[in-house]
């Protein structure tokens, strides 16, 4: 008997990364999950190689829209009959410059894809679970939520630290009725996304790639970047029963980067 027995989890981004860890453990601990993401291909290889059987499912959509994110809870709902556990972990940035440099479309875009989509996604969850009495909402902020560690990030920032404010006040208003609301912020982690992502700001900062990782190593206490199952741990822990007197909380899992 896992310790998610008869939960259903909803994750955003979930074919791949930090998402695809969290539903793997998710899995492990015998809840049902669904995931998001844009490509159909992914998504579905995903779901043959997590090899849950019917206890997962992929629905294919872009965060970025709020019609998709509705679709993606509604989705769940119709196939699971209900959420105990929403994973919003979807959001990156949409382009890398100095803050005068950059452009209303991508930083609106990022806005989308790390703020909005929660929003949209946790409204429609909150529905759900408030009538229910019961329900964990999960943010993945980033150790980027909490300080400034390079420059040419400002939208991810920002918007990583709306994030958690966001996640406080969820926490405050539904705290009462059974609902907790809890970011991890996780220091850098080599995922898909970071491949992709990381030479870009590495280029507009005159470092490498490898030198951009080495500096999150470098200012963690472990010295080292994480381990996407490292994150999934504690993600794990705030769905689970032990998880259910925490709440409002940013929990870094950052290696010691602040300290």
């Amino acid at each position: 008997m896992g310790i998610l027995n008869g939960k259903i989890a909803a994750i955003t981004g979930g074919s791949r990364g930090i998402g695809r860890g969290i539903a793997e453990a998710y899995l492990a601990a015998g809840a049902k999950v669904a995931i998001n993401g844009r490509n159909q291909d992914k998504g579905d290889q995903a779901i043959k190689e997590m090899d849950a059987g019917d206890r997962a499912i992929f629905i294919a959509g872009d965060v970025t829209s709020k019609k998709d994110v509705q679709h993606f809870i509604q989705g769940t709902l119709d196939h699971f009959g209900q959420i105990d556990i929403l994973v919003n972990n979807a959001g990156g940035s949409s382009g890398f410059a100095p803050v005068a440099e950059y452009g209303d479309e991508a930083w609106e875009h990022t806005q989308n894809w790390i703020l909005n989509s929660t929003f949209w996604a946790t409204r429609a969850a909150l529905k759900h679970m408030e009538p229910r009495g019961s329900g964990r909402i999960i943010n993945i902020s980033s150790l980027e939520g909490r300080t400034v560690t390079h420059a040419s990030l400002g939208d991810y920032i920002t918007h990583k630290h709306a994030l958690n404010g966001f996640t406080k006040a969820v926490a405050f208003e539904y705290g009462a009725k059974g609902i907790t609301s809890n970011a991890i912020g996780p220091g850098a982690v080599e995922t898909d996304l970071m491949k992709d992502a990381g030479p870009v700001v590495a280029k507009t900062t005159g470092i490498t790639y490898e030198q951009f990782l080495d500096s999150y190593a470098e200012v963690a206490a472990i010295n080292r970047i994480i381990k996407v199952e490292e994150v999934a741990a504690v993600a794990l822990l705030l769905a689970s029963p032990d998880g259910a007197g925490i709440t409002g909380a940013i929990i870094p899992v950052d290696g010691g980067s602040i300290i």
